[in-house]
């Protein structure tokens, strides 16, 4: 049966991508920490919940959300109309980010840390709705061909001016917020109309006017939800009492669980009324297979909901559990060498790199190598997440350390070879995926807890915005360093050719 064939491969890879996860967990407990975690049943059990959750989910994006929004992107690309082409923009990214497992996940740690003054559906619609906003402006940036650069330095400039502004409590967030928009789904179908686009207007590159929709994805929600932090923790602590009140009063048991799938069900009709939206009353047509449509969104539903179980079952108490555990054993050493092993080995199996590292290199025509990338954003992201595990250990502000970053990547953005730009901000974006998040996230709240001294809100976000922003500064060094060496190589050939000349004319003379 195909469906089943394809179910056990999607298993299969949600399992590979876990593999680098348990690899380190397991030799770090058996050669440093030489003893086994408490609930390694419960957590194993949680993993093969995450696993199999991711898998449904992406089942059910295959039979559902994938199919018909390639049809709809064909039709309206045949209509060729500005408007129409803007708001399918917007609600394909809208679409892909409000059910994004990897921001539930976030949103709702960061609801459980602020005791409910950061409300976790809010976080994610206002997210939501940037990333929608940033594909419709990426749209309208590849068809009018601005360039990426300048939208980048001047988006980056205003990030590192409202992150000055914003209470401590949210900027960690908000980055982290940032970072968790784009993943195994969302950067292959937003990449890919990016690309698409490039394409098939005449002038465009691919490589320049192509990507850069993932990018803009990642900076715009961290602008946005800096904005909602100095509002929420400018309006007093009575949300907070309000939203503590209604989860003291919840049941448990069976009542529960169809609770949480009544909660998943409203997280993902805005997916449903979106495709029903355009398909029936914009483009006035039924769609081919409503009930394999539906069969799709009730796998996707189920997968979201395995997803948040498997979570809390697995990937979280390993994150906390890991860092209880080395700082108990007071060598400093280990933790940053835990967090580099865990950023270097899950960004190598991160298949959204490995996609966007392909079309990549088809469409830079032998400028750019798959492979190289993907080393270079995994040594990125490997030394993002040590430094911000440093930042947690010190206690150091997280506003410095952000907008110094960002300062960086700007002058990088102006020093760089304009072919390199855009994908090098996009593979900042494409590190944090559904697996790794949860655990990187874990990892930072696990330190900043047993940490004497640190916020959990102030110090425990913040990893993954390190994890996005040193890719971004590895692709970029190294194209410099590259055309340097190239020019270089090409002067010093015309000097020969010309030293060469200048012999045959003095000979003939």
């Amino acid at each position: 049966m195909p469906f089943l064939k394809d179910f056990y491969h999607a298993v299969v890879h949600a399992l590979r991508n876990l593999l680098p996860i348990v690899i380190v967990v397991a030799v770090f407990q058996a050669l440093v920490l030489q003893q086994m975690p408490d609930g390694l049943a419960s957590m194993a059990l949680g993993l093969l919940i995450v696993a199999f959750g991711v898998a449904l989910f992406l089942q059910g994006l295959e039979l559902s959300i994938f199919p018909v929004g390639k049809s709809l992107s064909n039709q309206f690309a045949r209509r060729g109309s500005l408007p129409i082409l803007l708001l399918f923009g917007f609600a394909i990214g809208f679409s892909a980010v409000i059910a994004e497992p990897a921001l539930i996940a976030v949103a709702e740690q960061a609801q459980t840390i602020s005791e409910g003054r950061i409300d976790a559906l809010t976080l994610r619609l206002l997210v939501a709705t940037s990333v929608g906003l940033v594909v419709a402006l990426g749209v309208l940036r590849t068809l009018m061909g601005w360039p990426i650069h300048w939208i980048m330095i001047i988006g980056y400039m205003v990030v590192v001016a409202v992150t000055y502004f914003a209470p401590e409590e949210i900027v960690g967030l908000a980055y982290d917020s940032g970072g968790v928009t784009t993943n195994i789904v969302t950067v292959p179908l937003i990449a890919a109309l990016g690309i698409g686009l490039a394409a098939s207007i005449r002038g465009r590159n691919p490589l320049m006017d192509g990507f850069g929709l993932v990018a803009m994805a990642v900076m715009v929600p961290m602008i946005s939800v800096q904005v909602y932090g100095i509002l929420v923790y400018a309006g007093g602590a009575e949300t907070a009492e309000l939203v503590i009140e209604q989860e003291t009063g919840k049941t448990g048991g069976a009542v529960q669980m169809l609770l949480d799938l009544a909660y998943m069900v409203r997280d993902v009709l805005p997916i449903i009324l979106t495709v029903l939206f355009f398909q029936y009353i914009v483009l006035k047509r039924k769609l081919n297979n409503p009930r394999v449509v539906a069969l799709g969104f009730g796998l996707v539903i189920l997968g979201l909901y395995a997803f948040v179980v498997g979570l809390k079952l697995g990937l979280f108490p390993i994150g906390t559990s890991m860092a209880e555990q080395l700082i108990g054993l007071g060598a400093i050493h280990f933790v940053y060498l835990f967090a580099f092993a865990i950023g270097f080995a899950t960004t190598m199996a991160e298949p959204a790199l490995i996609a966007i590292g392909q079309q990549a290199e088809e469409a830079a025509q032998g400028r750019v190598n798959g492979n190289a990338i993907r080393i270079l954003v995994a040594i990125g992201v490997a030394i993002g997440i040590t430094i911000g595990v440093h930042r947690i250990i010190s206690g150091d502000s997280i506003h410095y350390y952000i907008m110094g970053g960002y300062t960086l990547v700007i002058v990088l953005t102006i020093l760089a070879p304009r072919y390199i730009v855009a994908l090098a901000y996009d593979l900042g974006g494409v590190t944090t995926s559904e697996v790794t998040v949860p655990l990187v996230t874990a990892l930072g709240i696990g330190l900043a807890t047993h940490i004497e001294g640190r916020n959990i809100l102030i110090d425990g976000f913040g990893l993954i915005a390190f994890a996005s922003i040193f890719p971004i500064v590895t692709v970029m060094t190294y194209a410099i360093v590259a055309d340097f060496i190239a020019r270089r190589k090409d002067i010093a050939r015309n000097d020969a050719v010309e030293s060469t000349n200048d012999q045959t004319k003095e000979g003939s003379a």
